[in-house]
């Protein structure tokens, strides 16, 4: 009961746009993480939608830039990934790119919860936790409730506000710059280089790894004509 009135408080008076965002905050609260992310599944990478914190947002995007990781793999599989020890073991063997950057970033444990139903997955809640350590049954079940009013929340956008046809602004709008910003990039690296989207999204992903940034980073140099991928490079 506890964890359902934190999330009703936590909702009070929210506009449909801050919704994502409320429930990240919510999330840190009530379980012992440190950030939450929101994002969407897409054909490509992953859309962030929403974080709890600059840090969060952070540790999004680079798995978004890996293209794998809890996040990745959760989306992929509908089931809950929780990587518990990013330092040691079998989560660290697993993903050592991502145990190596999120410990720069300060998080050693990252529990990714997929969103949407047992036919489809739309999304993941991503959770970041500074030290290592698992979740219990009882958190677990708090972490999915959370989940759960996030896809509630997603389902419920009427089809013809998602397309931007609405009488509201949809809640979903905001989402597109930084979506669209990296697709548009990857249009444009594909004729610079002659390759299909998918070589043009890997080139843009190991561009961004090797120069230590996020993909979306490299895409806005791109799109702005700061940053030219050449034949020969």
């Amino acid at each position: 009961m506890r964890a359902a009135d934190v999330i009703a408080e936590g909702l009070r008076g929210a506009a449909p746009g801050e919704i994502p965002g409320r429930l990240c905050t919510v999330a840190v609260e009530l379980l012992p993480v440190t950030g939450a992310s929101v994002s969407l599944r897409s054909d490509g990478m992953p859309v962030q939608l929403s974080a709890s914190s600059d840090q969060a947002a952070h540790l999004s995007e680079i798995q978004a830039t890996l293209g794998e990781g809890p996040c990745t793999y959760a989306a992929q599989t509908g089931a809950p990934v929780l990587a518990s020890d990013l330092t040691n073991g079998r989560d660290a063997h697993r993903w050592p790119i991502l145990a190596q950057q999120a410990a720069a970033a300060g998080v050693q444990a990252v529990y990714s919860l997929p969103l949407g139903s047992d036919a489809v997955c739309v999304g993941t809640l991503d959770l970041y936790r500074r030290t290592p350590g698992g979740l219990t049954a009882e958190e677990l079940r708090t972490a999915q409730l959370v989940a759960s009013v996030m896809t509630a929340a997603l389902m419920a956008l009427p089809r013809g506000e998602e397309n931007g046809h609405g009488g509201e602004e949809p809640w979903l709008s905001g989402l597109a710059t930084d979506h669209d910003e990296v697709y548009q990039a990857i249009g444009m690296i594909m004729v610079q280089l002659g390759v299909a989207s998918e070589e043009a999204l890997a080139r843009l992903r190991a561009h961004a790894f090797s120069h230590d940034r996020t993909a979306l980073e490299v895409a806005r140099d791109v799109v702005s004509h700061r940053e030219r991928f050449d034949r020969d490079s």
